[in-house]
């Protein structure tokens, strides 16, 4: 099952009918280049190469139905790391081909093939392994996971230059095998024995059902070697590997446990959480109940009834509780009939999407964005997001909303909610990060450790609206500058004026924030009066407007002669300091004009050498 919506890509109008018979099969979303009377539904999108790679690196699978090389010239410059790029496929106009280019056996290899028996084509699988026997080595279904990755490469070569080869224990994603010359099915020794693939020539690769999930619970503050040394002496004295379990358990007072976390991470898995109500629904299962657990956290036991509620009503203790000094931890096996997943821990990412253009957003924003359940923020903001956007739940806000976008988002993910706070440019510049913090120090100081905090916060850094300005121009924030909000709603007029006068006596380039509204115009004038009192005449100015939106200006001007009728609030403006230089160079820059402030290199023995 894929973990993301695909997007279908038809570029042209012969395309449209079978791209149309795609995204019902996959259940994905079709795009295209224009409206047609075929394609009435589909998202238009301009710039294709930019909506591909934000959509790759955001990890939505592609499907283009479209010549193969449109995609690779597309991708090329975001195409980096295999384990864990997402599947790109392309199919022919007609329908006949279906091609796994990217990520097959990241479900490239199984979306190509289901796809190609729903539309009547031929999936033309060619990565190694897979298109020789029908397998791939490295990625084990569900509810399996491959203890010795490292083998993997030399194994599946054996196996292509026609190496005897032994399996034993049965696992029907391996049946493919037997149709193969040379390989040999063994039983295994017993039930519980891992599926092991011999290669001559090559070390084992061993296989591991995750049929055991690992209960925790911890003192507050807990050193999270304190739970990993127990946990992993408690598999050790069972026998049991960690590549066996399939998750931590714990209850939900511990989502923002650290060694919780840390315990998942040390062995791969996910954490998830119970609440006291579920825990205490297991209490007649339990081997040691307590009333001082009870009394504390509302449930008879933490570790060992939250890996009785994940093993599932059938599951049993295959290892009672164990204690340290400052943590607990049990070991369920799963039964025949399916657990409780809990939940996992929420999460808040504060992202930044900088000034608008898909391509100046980092992979990591794209991938937040794409991970989350809810997306919240300024309205328009969220409408620059496009397909991103798609099958999510939005919640817009106006501005002068800030506090109630923040707090909103908080509570969604205190309720096991991945959601993003979607902002423009940096979220740390003049934007809702430091609103989120403060909410957060605001509620530790209270003394009470609130469901709202509990989640996971996460910061994803944004290109900012004064470095794209800059970049249009040349680099005019070459040195030593500031920025200065002149949005007198959080800051008082007075404070804003000593920081621009210091700016202005200390020679900064200034990047000018909030310039002025419909209400407030007098502020910028006075900016500009105090920064002439500082600065030549002749220092460049810099005026962006919607920098990568629709309607993008950009112009030069002078200090001396610059007229603010026209800034308004999306707008940026950056003035030079007594060093910044402006010159004309046919068709660079804005207009003809370069702009930068120089670093002073010449003067310590940079010049120009002649060649």
């Amino acid at each position: 099952m894929l973990r993301l919506e695909p997007a279908v890509i038809c570029l042209t109008e012969n395309g449209v009918d079978t791209a149309a018979s795609v995204a019902s099969a996959v259940g994905g979303r079709l795009l295209v280049r224009r409206k047609t009377e075929k394609a009435v539904r589909a998202k238009v999108i301009d710039d294709v190469p930019s909506e591909l790679r934000g959509l790759f690196t955001a990890g939505h699978p592609i499907i283009g139905v479209c010549a193969a090389g449109i995609l690779i010239r597309a991708l090329a410059p975001v195409v980096l790391e295999k384990r864990n790029e997402p599947p790109v496929v392309c199919v022919s106009e007609n329908g006949k081909f279906v091609i796994p280019l990217l990520g097959g056996h990241r479900g490239g290899n199984r979306l190509s093939q289901g796809l190609a028996d729903k539309i009547g084509g031929v999936a033309a699988v060619t990565t190694a392994s897979e298109g020789a026997f029908g397998v791939a080595l490295d990625d084990p279904p569900g509810g399996w996971r491959l203890e010795t990755p490292e083998n993997c490469k030399r194994a599946a070569a054996g196996l292509l230059a026609g190496r005897f080869a032994r399996v034993s224990g049965r696992a029907e994603w391996l049946a493919p095998l037997r149709n193969r010359p040379r390989t040999e099915f063994l039983d295994a020794p017993d039930q519980n024995a891992p599926l092991v693939v011999f290669v001559d020539g090559a070390e084992p690769l061993i296989y591991r059902r995750t049929v055991y999930f690992l209960g925790a619970g911890c003192s507050r503050d807990c050193e999270p070697d304190h739970l990993i040394g127990l946990a992993r002496r408690t598999l050790a004295e069972a026998g049991i590997s960690p590549f066996e379990v399939g998750a931590i358990c714990s209850i939900d007072l511990k989502e923002d446990e650290d060694a919780i976390h840390a315990l998942a991470g040390d062995l791969g898995v996910p954490a998830r959480f119970y609440t006291a109500d579920r825990l205490e629904s297991e209490t007649p299962r339990l081997k040691n109940p307590s009333e001082a657990v009870f009394n504390e956290v509302g449930c008879h036991g933490v570790s060992e009834a939250a890996a009785l509620a994940a093993a599932g009503p059938d599951g049993w203790l295959e290892v009672e509780k164990r204690k340290s000094r400052f943590s607990t931890c049990a070991l369920a096996r799963q039964g025949s009939a399916a657990g409780d997943p809990g939940r996992g821990r929420g999460r808040l990412a504060v992202v930044g999407i900088g000034p608008g253009k898909a391509d100046w957003r980092t992979p990591e924003a794209s991938r937040l964005i794409a991970e989350s359940d809810e997306l919240v923020g300024y309205g328009p903001y969220l409408e620059l997001l496009g397909h991103l956007a798609a099958g999510k739940t939005l919640k817009p806000y106006a501005i002068g909303q800030e506090s109630e976008r923040c707090h909103y988002a908080l509570e969604r993910a205190a309720q096991g909610l991945k959601v993003a706070l979607v902002c423009s440019g940096d979220p740390g510049i003049y934007a809702m990060a430091s609103l989120v913090f403060e909410i957060l120090e605001s509620a530790n100081s209270r003394g009470r450790r609130a469901a709202s905090i509990k989640s996971e916060i996460v910061v994803a850094p944004g290109l900012s609206a004064m470095q794209a300005a800059a970049a249009r121009g040349g680099s005019l924030l070459g040195h030593d500058f500031c920025a200065i909000s002149l949005s007198d709603l959080l800051t008082s007029r007075e404070v804003i004026r000593k920081r621009v006068k210091a700016a202005a006596k200390g020679d900064f380039v200034v990047a000018i924030y909030n310039p002025q509204s419909n209400k407030r115009r007098e502020l910028l004038r006075e900016t500009i009066t105090t920064l002439r009192e500082f600065r030549p005449p002749d220092a460049p100015v810099l005026v962006a407007r919607n920098l990568g939106r629709n309607g993008e200006s950009a112009r030069v001007r002078n200090l001396d002669s610059l007229d603010i009728d026209g800034i308004d609030m999306s707008t940026v403006l950056i003035v030079g300091n007594s060093k910044s230089r402006a010159f004309r160079r046919g068709g660079g820059g804005v207009c003809g004009w370069n702009l930068y402030t120089p670093r002073g290199y010449k003067s310590h023995g940079s010049e120009d050498k002649k060649t």
